[in-house]
Protein backbone atom coordinates (compact mmCIF):
# COMPACT_ATOMS: atom_id res chain seq x y z
CA UNK A 1 0.00 0.00 0.00
CA UNK A 2 3.22 2.51 0.51
CA UNK A 3 4.87 1.63 -2.90
CA UNK A 4 1.38 3.40 -4.06
CA UNK A 5 2.16 6.68 -3.48
CA UNK A 6 4.98 6.70 -5.76
CA UNK A 7 2.18 5.68 -8.36
CA UNK A 8 0.09 8.48 -7.20
CA UNK A 9 2.90 10.88 -8.17
CA UNK A 10 3.55 9.38 -11.34
CA UNK A 11 -0.35 9.84 -12.06
CA UNK A 12 -0.64 13.18 -11.56
CA UNK A 13 2.38 15.19 -12.04
CA UNK A 14 2.83 14.60 -15.64
CA UNK A 15 -0.62 16.38 -16.08
CA UNK A 16 0.44 19.24 -13.35
CA UNK A 17 3.66 19.70 -14.97
CA UNK A 18 2.32 20.27 -18.42
CA UNK A 19 -0.20 22.46 -16.39
CA UNK A 20 2.75 24.46 -14.83
CA UNK A 21 5.06 24.72 -17.91
CA UNK A 22 1.70 26.45 -19.98
CA UNK A 23 1.23 28.94 -16.87
CA UNK A 24 4.62 29.93 -15.40
CA UNK A 25 7.27 28.69 -18.07
CA UNK A 26 9.57 26.15 -17.07
CA UNK A 27 11.46 27.91 -14.40
CA UNK A 28 8.33 28.93 -12.37
CA UNK A 29 7.06 25.03 -12.91
CA UNK A 30 10.19 24.58 -11.93
CA UNK A 31 10.33 25.95 -8.60
CA UNK A 32 6.79 25.31 -7.40
CA UNK A 33 7.62 21.32 -8.17
CA UNK A 34 10.29 22.04 -6.26
CA UNK A 35 8.76 23.88 -3.15
CA UNK A 36 6.48 20.53 -3.72
CA UNK A 37 8.81 18.43 -3.27
CA UNK A 38 10.51 20.00 0.02
CA UNK A 39 8.34 19.04 1.78
CA UNK A 40 9.72 15.35 1.71
CA UNK A 41 12.41 16.88 4.06
CA UNK A 42 9.52 17.54 6.86
CA UNK A 43 8.17 14.30 6.15
CA UNK A 44 11.87 12.48 6.62
CA UNK A 45 12.63 15.15 9.34
CA UNK A 46 9.23 13.82 11.33
CA UNK A 47 10.38 10.19 10.74
CA UNK A 48 12.09 8.91 14.23
CA UNK A 49 12.55 4.87 15.25
CA UNK A 50 10.76 3.61 18.09
CA UNK A 51 12.43 4.01 21.20
CA UNK A 52 11.71 1.85 24.62
CA UNK A 53 10.78 4.05 27.82
CA UNK A 54 13.61 4.62 29.20
CA UNK A 55 13.82 5.61 33.38
CA UNK A 56 15.83 8.71 34.69
CA UNK A 57 19.07 6.52 35.26
CA UNK A 58 20.56 5.15 38.13
CA UNK A 59 22.25 8.13 40.93
CA UNK A 60 25.73 9.76 39.82
CA UNK A 61 26.89 8.06 43.15
CA UNK A 62 26.55 4.61 41.75
CA UNK A 63 29.06 5.88 38.61
CA UNK A 64 32.70 5.79 39.86
CA UNK A 65 35.53 7.84 37.98
CA UNK A 66 36.67 5.84 34.79
CA UNK A 67 39.81 4.01 35.29
CA UNK A 68 42.67 6.04 34.77
CA UNK A 69 44.09 4.01 31.69
CA UNK A 70 40.68 4.68 29.97
CA UNK A 71 40.40 8.16 30.97
CA UNK A 72 44.33 8.21 29.49
CA UNK A 73 43.26 6.43 26.54
CA UNK A 74 40.04 8.61 25.93
CA UNK A 75 42.75 11.61 26.03
CA UNK A 76 45.17 10.11 23.89
CA UNK A 77 42.63 9.66 21.38
CA UNK A 78 41.94 13.15 20.38
CA UNK A 79 38.67 14.21 18.92
CA UNK A 80 39.49 13.06 15.43
CA UNK A 81 40.01 9.69 16.47
CA UNK A 82 35.95 10.03 18.76
CA UNK A 83 34.57 11.25 15.06
CA UNK A 84 36.40 8.46 13.42
CA UNK A 85 35.27 6.18 15.72
CA UNK A 86 31.64 7.73 15.89
CA UNK A 87 31.49 7.65 12.21
CA UNK A 88 32.60 3.81 11.59
CA UNK A 89 29.89 2.76 14.38
CA UNK A 90 27.39 4.43 12.49
CA UNK A 91 28.31 2.64 9.21
CA UNK A 92 28.59 -0.38 10.79
CA UNK A 93 24.97 0.34 12.44
CA UNK A 94 23.31 1.37 10.01
CA UNK A 95 24.97 0.13 6.70
CA UNK A 96 25.04 -3.76 6.66
CA UNK A 97 28.69 -4.16 4.92
CA UNK A 98 28.61 -7.66 7.19
CA UNK A 99 25.60 -8.98 4.94
CA UNK A 100 27.15 -7.79 2.27
CA UNK A 101 30.74 -9.49 2.28
CA UNK A 102 28.95 -12.57 4.39
CA UNK A 103 25.56 -13.25 3.02
CA UNK A 104 25.76 -14.12 -0.70
CA UNK A 105 21.83 -13.45 -1.50
CA UNK A 106 21.83 -9.96 -0.08
CA UNK A 107 25.47 -9.19 -2.46
CA UNK A 108 23.80 -10.43 -5.03
CA UNK A 109 20.30 -9.04 -4.55
CA UNK A 110 22.22 -6.06 -4.30
CA UNK A 111 24.56 -6.36 -7.03
CA UNK A 112 21.19 -7.07 -9.26
CA UNK A 113 19.27 -4.13 -7.94
CA UNK A 114 22.07 -1.74 -8.30
CA UNK A 115 22.37 -2.62 -12.11
CA UNK A 116 18.94 -2.69 -12.35
CA UNK A 117 18.74 0.38 -11.61
CA UNK A 118 20.97 1.74 -13.66
CA UNK A 119 17.92 2.21 -16.74
CA UNK A 120 14.69 1.22 -14.67
CA UNK A 121 13.62 4.67 -14.69
CA UNK A 122 14.85 5.84 -17.22
CA UNK A 123 12.66 5.09 -19.61
CA UNK A 124 9.91 7.59 -17.76
CA UNK A 125 12.44 10.05 -18.12
CA UNK A 126 12.73 9.68 -21.93
CA UNK A 127 9.50 8.71 -22.91
CA UNK A 128 7.41 12.34 -23.09
CA UNK A 129 10.54 13.55 -25.69
CA UNK A 130 10.50 10.69 -27.55
CA UNK A 131 6.88 10.96 -28.59
CA UNK A 132 6.91 14.69 -28.65
CA UNK A 133 9.83 14.13 -31.26
CA UNK A 134 7.56 12.37 -33.02
CA UNK A 135 5.01 15.18 -33.82
CA UNK A 136 2.28 14.04 -30.57
CA UNK A 137 0.67 16.35 -28.70
CA UNK A 138 2.07 17.44 -25.78
CA UNK A 139 -0.45 16.94 -23.64
CA UNK A 140 -1.31 13.35 -25.16
CA UNK A 141 2.24 12.47 -24.60
CA UNK A 142 1.62 13.15 -20.82
CA UNK A 143 -1.73 11.47 -20.81
CA UNK A 144 0.95 8.48 -21.18
CA UNK A 145 2.58 8.81 -17.83
CA UNK A 146 -0.66 9.49 -16.01
CA UNK A 147 -1.76 6.26 -17.77
CA UNK A 148 1.31 4.44 -16.32
CA UNK A 149 0.41 5.90 -12.81
CA UNK A 150 -3.26 4.67 -13.06
CA UNK A 151 -2.01 1.29 -14.03
CA UNK A 152 0.32 0.98 -10.80
CA UNK A 153 -1.93 2.37 -8.41
CA UNK A 154 -4.87 -0.10 -9.39
CA UNK A 155 -2.95 -3.30 -9.61
CA UNK A 156 -0.34 -3.16 -6.79
CA UNK A 157 -2.62 -3.66 -4.29
CA UNK A 158 -4.14 -6.93 -5.30
CA UNK A 159 -0.57 -8.18 -6.56
CA UNK A 160 -0.02 -7.44 -2.83
CA UNK A 161 -2.30 -9.99 -1.34
CA UNK A 162 -1.31 -12.39 -4.23
CA UNK A 163 2.15 -12.70 -3.84
CA UNK A 164 1.55 -12.96 0.21
CA UNK A 165 -0.27 -16.58 -0.16
CA UNK A 166 2.19 -18.92 0.93
CA UNK A 167 2.48 -20.94 -2.73
CA UNK A 168 5.10 -18.06 -3.37
CA UNK A 169 7.18 -18.31 0.19
CA UNK A 170 10.24 -19.05 -1.02
CA UNK A 171 9.41 -18.25 -4.45
CA UNK A 172 9.26 -14.40 -4.61
CA UNK A 173 12.38 -13.49 -6.03
CA UNK A 174 12.06 -16.04 -9.05
CA UNK A 175 8.72 -13.73 -9.20
CA UNK A 176 10.04 -10.68 -9.26
CA UNK A 177 13.16 -11.58 -11.53
CA UNK A 178 10.34 -12.48 -14.16
CA UNK A 179 8.07 -9.44 -14.04
CA UNK A 180 11.78 -7.82 -14.37
CA UNK A 181 12.62 -9.44 -17.08
CA UNK A 182 9.23 -8.88 -19.04
CA UNK A 183 9.53 -5.13 -17.85
CA UNK A 184 13.17 -4.79 -19.56
CA UNK A 185 12.30 -6.47 -22.69
CA UNK A 186 8.64 -4.54 -22.99
CA UNK A 187 11.02 -1.39 -23.79
CA UNK A 188 11.91 -2.61 -26.74
CA UNK A 189 7.76 -2.05 -28.00
CA UNK A 190 9.03 1.56 -28.26
CA UNK A 191 11.08 0.67 -31.20
CA UNK A 192 7.94 -0.33 -33.51
CA UNK A 193 6.67 2.82 -33.80
CA UNK A 194 5.99 6.33 -31.63
CA UNK A 195 2.28 6.21 -32.32
CA UNK A 196 -0.23 6.57 -29.65
CA UNK A 197 -1.94 2.98 -29.45
CA UNK A 198 1.75 1.56 -29.80
CA UNK A 199 3.14 3.72 -26.95
CA UNK A 200 -0.17 2.80 -25.04
CA UNK A 201 0.45 -0.81 -25.73
CA UNK A 202 3.86 -0.23 -23.92
CA UNK A 203 2.61 1.80 -21.11
CA UNK A 204 -0.10 -1.20 -19.87
CA UNK A 205 2.37 -3.75 -20.16
CA UNK A 206 5.09 -1.77 -18.85
CA UNK A 207 2.91 -0.45 -15.76
CA UNK A 208 2.02 -4.32 -15.00
CA UNK A 209 5.42 -5.59 -14.87
CA UNK A 210 6.60 -2.18 -12.85
CA UNK A 211 3.73 -3.18 -10.29
CA UNK A 212 4.91 -6.60 -9.69
CA UNK A 213 8.72 -5.20 -9.39
CA UNK A 214 7.69 -2.45 -6.83
CA UNK A 215 5.41 -4.86 -4.86
CA UNK A 216 8.46 -7.46 -4.49
CA UNK A 217 11.28 -5.64 -4.12
CA UNK A 218 11.24 -5.00 -0.30
CA UNK A 219 9.51 -8.33 0.11
CA UNK A 220 12.67 -10.14 -1.75
CA UNK A 221 14.89 -8.20 0.87
CA UNK A 222 13.19 -9.60 3.79
CA UNK A 223 13.43 -12.85 2.54
CA UNK A 224 17.01 -13.07 2.19
CA UNK A 225 18.02 -10.45 5.63
CA UNK A 226 17.08 -10.81 9.08
CA UNK A 227 14.21 -8.62 10.45
CA UNK A 228 16.84 -7.20 12.69
CA UNK A 229 19.24 -6.47 9.89
CA UNK A 230 16.28 -5.13 7.29
CA UNK A 231 17.02 -1.32 8.18
CA UNK A 232 20.55 -1.59 7.64
CA UNK A 233 20.46 -3.49 4.81
CA UNK A 234 17.91 -1.13 2.89
CA UNK A 235 20.20 1.77 4.07
CA UNK A 236 22.79 0.27 2.17
CA UNK A 237 20.76 -0.79 -0.76
CA UNK A 238 19.44 2.10 -1.34
CA UNK A 239 22.99 4.04 -1.22
CA UNK A 240 23.78 1.64 -4.02
CA UNK A 241 21.03 2.13 -5.97
CA UNK A 242 20.88 5.96 -6.03
CA UNK A 243 24.07 5.95 -7.67
CA UNK A 244 23.27 4.14 -10.95
CA UNK A 245 19.91 5.94 -10.46
CA UNK A 246 21.71 9.38 -11.02
CA UNK A 247 24.18 8.57 -13.61
CA UNK A 248 21.26 6.64 -15.76
CA UNK A 249 19.52 9.56 -17.49
CA UNK A 250 22.61 11.62 -18.05
CA UNK A 251 24.02 8.77 -19.61
CA UNK A 252 20.82 7.89 -21.84
CA UNK A 253 21.17 11.93 -22.56
CA UNK A 254 25.15 10.88 -23.92
CA UNK A 255 23.63 8.49 -26.01
CA UNK A 256 20.35 10.56 -27.05
CA UNK A 257 22.97 13.34 -28.50
CA UNK A 258 25.43 10.62 -29.94
CA UNK A 259 22.77 8.99 -32.19
CA UNK A 260 19.84 11.67 -33.07
CA UNK A 261 17.57 9.15 -32.03
CA UNK A 262 15.22 8.15 -29.02
CA UNK A 263 14.85 4.37 -29.98
CA UNK A 264 18.68 4.05 -28.93
CA UNK A 265 17.74 4.61 -25.28
CA UNK A 266 14.85 2.37 -24.96
CA UNK A 267 17.38 -0.63 -26.57
CA UNK A 268 20.12 -0.13 -24.35
CA UNK A 269 17.67 0.21 -21.17
CA UNK A 270 16.11 -3.45 -21.79
CA UNK A 271 19.52 -5.12 -22.31
CA UNK A 272 20.44 -3.77 -18.74
CA UNK A 273 17.00 -4.87 -17.16
CA UNK A 274 16.83 -7.89 -19.05
CA UNK A 275 20.55 -8.34 -18.09
CA UNK A 276 19.95 -7.59 -14.39
CA UNK A 277 16.63 -10.28 -14.38
CA UNK A 278 18.59 -13.29 -15.56
CA UNK A 279 21.75 -12.06 -13.52
CA UNK A 280 19.16 -12.41 -10.47
CA UNK A 281 17.29 -15.74 -11.43
CA UNK A 282 20.14 -17.58 -12.11
CA UNK A 283 22.25 -16.53 -9.00
CA UNK A 284 19.49 -17.59 -6.66
CA UNK A 285 18.78 -20.74 -8.81
CA UNK A 286 22.32 -21.61 -8.05
CA UNK A 287 22.13 -20.25 -4.38
CA UNK A 288 19.58 -22.80 -3.73
CA UNK A 289 21.05 -25.53 -6.01
CA UNK A 290 24.35 -25.01 -3.59
CA UNK A 291 22.03 -24.90 -0.17
CA UNK A 292 20.11 -27.91 -1.19
CA UNK A 293 23.12 -30.07 -1.75
CA UNK A 294 24.82 -28.96 1.50
CA UNK A 295 21.59 -29.18 3.51
CA UNK A 296 21.02 -32.96 2.03
CA UNK A 297 21.28 -35.28 5.43
CA UNK A 298 23.76 -38.13 4.71
CA UNK A 299 22.58 -41.09 4.15
CA UNK A 300 23.49 -43.66 6.91
CA UNK A 301 25.10 -47.12 5.67
CA UNK A 302 22.35 -50.02 4.96
CA UNK A 303 22.75 -52.22 7.64
CA UNK A 304 21.99 -56.03 7.70
CA UNK A 305 18.72 -56.68 9.49
CA UNK A 306 18.79 -59.44 12.02
CA UNK A 307 18.06 -62.56 11.73
CA UNK A 308 13.55 -62.80 12.42
CA UNK A 309 14.86 -66.10 14.09
CA UNK A 310 16.91 -64.63 16.58
CA UNK A 311 14.26 -63.06 18.33
CA UNK A 312 10.87 -65.03 18.79
CA UNK A 313 8.52 -62.33 19.83
CA UNK A 314 5.75 -64.00 21.96
CA UNK A 315 2.12 -62.72 20.55
CA UNK A 316 0.97 -62.67 23.98
CA UNK A 317 3.99 -60.01 25.19
CA UNK A 318 2.67 -56.41 25.96
CA UNK A 319 4.15 -53.14 27.68
CA UNK A 320 2.83 -50.38 29.56
CA UNK A 321 4.53 -47.62 29.58
CA UNK A 322 3.63 -46.50 32.81
CA UNK A 323 1.55 -49.76 34.74
CA UNK A 324 -0.51 -48.96 37.32
CA UNK A 325 -0.15 -50.26 40.92
CA UNK A 326 -2.99 -53.46 39.97
CA UNK A 327 -1.09 -54.09 36.99
CA UNK A 328 2.94 -54.06 38.39
CA UNK A 329 2.38 -58.03 38.95
CA UNK A 330 0.88 -58.71 35.63
CA UNK A 331 3.87 -56.28 33.91
CA UNK A 332 6.44 -57.98 35.42
CA UNK A 333 5.12 -61.83 34.17
CA UNK A 334 4.90 -60.68 31.02
CA UNK A 335 8.29 -59.17 31.04
CA UNK A 336 9.98 -62.20 32.11
CA UNK A 337 7.85 -64.61 29.80
CA UNK A 338 8.88 -62.21 27.05
CA UNK A 339 12.79 -62.19 28.37
CA UNK A 340 12.73 -66.45 28.30
CA UNK A 341 11.76 -66.32 24.95
CA UNK A 342 14.64 -64.38 23.68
Amino acid sequence: MSSTGTALGLCTLPVLGHYLHGEFGWRGSFLILGAVLLNCCVCGAVMRPLQPNRGRGQLLMNHGPPPPEEEDAKEGKGWVGRTWSFLVASLSEHMAFDQFCNNSRYCVYAIGITWMMLGFVVPLVYLVPYATANNMEQGRAAMLLSILGVVNIVVRPPFGIIFNMPWFKGRHVYVFASALLVNGLSNSICCIGPSFTVLLTYVAVYGLSMSVVGSLMFTVLMDIVEMSRFPSALGLLAIMESITLLIGPPLAGVLVDRTGQYYHVFFACSAVVASSAVFLMVSFWWLDKRDKKWSKPCQPASQPEPARSAINIVPGCQYSSVPTEGDKDKASSNGAECIASV
